[in-house]
């Protein structure tokens, strides 16, 4: 491990995602062989840096003095998510076919949405995980809004 490559900004600040997870191991293994992140931390806590980014992964558990009331865990519905990462790409057709040659399992193939291409899948703990490409948006053109937003 080198210094440099942990999220330790020297001034200002950079931001990192924390994944309560629950296996480290299979979670540091989705994230380094099939979207082809670089381990800085092994464990304790494990940290990935993935492009211009960093995860940070350890196991859930119970309150601690600085977050009392706090119980960190994996999700547990997959029907349901609070939050996503979101990863931008430059060929969403090639990352969808590297990511799904290395066992990544998308819920559909990249879908059109005029401003972007976009696809979703999970990882090992159920995380949503979407993938985008800017398309249209590069010209101005929005995605429709969905029947929510009308």
């Amino acid at each position: 491990m080198h210094s440099e490559d942990l999220p330790a900004p020297a001034s200002g600040l950079l931001l990192t995602h924390f994944l309560t997870v629950g296996d480290v191991g299979r979670s540091r293994a989705f994230y380094t062989e099939v979207l082809g992140g670089e381990v800085v931390l092994t464990e304790n806590p494990c940290i990935v840096k993935l492009a211009n980014s960093w995860l940070i992964m350890n196991p859930g558990g119970g309150p601690t003095p600085d977050k009392p009331d706090v119980t960190l865990r994996p999700p547990n519905d997959p029907g349901t998510a609070s939050s996503f990462l979101n990863i931008r790409v430059a060929d969403i057709d090639a990352c969808y076919r590297l990511w799904s040659a290395k066992g990544a399992q998308f819920l559909t193939p990249p879908i059109d949405r005029k401003a972007e291409l976009r696809c979703y899948l999970r990882d090992p703990d159920g995380y949503l995980i979407e993938v985008g490409q800017a398309t249209g948006l590069l010209q101005g053109i929005l995605a429709d809004p969905t029947p929510d937003d009308r």
